[in-house]
């Protein structure tokens, strides 16, 4: 079945779409020796190059569905390579079996938790689209009154440099004296949204941490630097949760998921991972999708 060039590039994991597709523009990617043009459509068998440089088919065509969950602590980047030095999430993870990994949205420097990652780009598409309303679910450690007129407006929404902004959903989570802790749910992924929200109303964010994106829950017992596989039935919910075709494989009973630490080290994570999303897999039973605190 044919497909257009962008959609097959970027689920390979080599950028998004619109990136692929200013790449077609410039002319740095050619189909069979000629230089392609937006619309068109590629099949397997077919011979691309990108920088003039051959695109591996089994990267292109018969690359595994992989997705992985990492816990991320602070200190470390989203980005591939930080012009500063600092360390990377990538430097924590494991090789892809092909492809690269592509992370579903980025936590700033000072954020902890869940980020998932995938090898499948039209998955982190479909899961970071506006239009697909994927909650995003934060623990919150603020310093400062926090009244009940302030939740109010944060529900409501404020104005910010950028826009109008707003928590769907918003809870209390305990905490003593001045630091108190709150979950709170945005559908959209602007830089440092969660704190400037916030700070619109005079309350300091001490501290952050994503502990849902969408149907997944971060695991109770994915420690901080690790990560784990999402397989079977858990990634196949992610699957139909993003809109599309469930793609697992089913594997021996004897076959177990692995928090892992990738230095030479042996690893001190446990041995198996909790399911990180609750509820059945079923599309039958699927929730509906809507803001909710899930993440404690």
């Amino acid at each position: 079945m044919a497909e257009r060039i962008q959609k097959v590039l970027a689920r390979a994991g080599y950028g998004s779409r619109r990136q692929i597709e200013t790449w077609i523009k410039e002319g740095r990617v050619s189909r069979n020796g000629e230089t392609a043009s937006l619309g068109d459509q590629i099949s397997e068998g077919d011979r691309l190059r990108l920088d003039n440089k051959p695109l591996s088919p089994k990267r292109l065509w018969q690359q595994p569905k992989q997705v992985i969950l990492y816990n991320k602590p602070i200190g470390e980047v989203c980005t591939r390579r930080d012009p500063e030095g600092r360390r990377t999430i990538f430097q924590s993870l494991p090789k892809p079996e092909e492809g690269r990994w592509v992370s579903v949205g980025r936590l700033d420097l000072n954020t902890s938790g869940l980020i998932i990652l995938t090898t499948d780009g039209e998955l982190a598409n479909r899961l970071m689209h506006p239009a697909n309303e994927m909650d995003r679910e934060y623990a919150v450690r603020v310093l400062g009154e926090v009244t009940p007129e302030i939740m109010q407006n944060l529900r409501d929404g404020v104005m910010l440099d950028d826009g109008e902004a707003k928590f769907n959903d918003i809870q209390e989570a305990g905490g003593e004296g001045a630091n108190k802790w709150f979950h709170v749910v945005i559908q959209e992924g602007r830089n440092r949204e969660v704190r400037r929200l916030w700070e619109s109303q005079g309350v300091q964010v001490s501290r952050l941490m994503r502990v849902r994106y969408g149907p997944i829950i971060m695991p109770n017992n994915l420690r901080i630097g690790h990560w784990t596989k999402l397989e079977g039935g858990d990634l196949d919910y992610l699957y139909e949760q993003a809109g599309m075709k469930p793609v697992s494989v089913k594997k021996p009973a004897t076959a177990a998921k692995k928090s892992q630490k990738t230095d030479k080290r042996r690893s001190t994570a446990p041995k198996s991972a909790a399911s990180p999303y609750k509820g059945k897999t079923s599309s039958e039973d699927k929730p509906k999708r809507r803001p909710r605190i899930r993440g404690r």
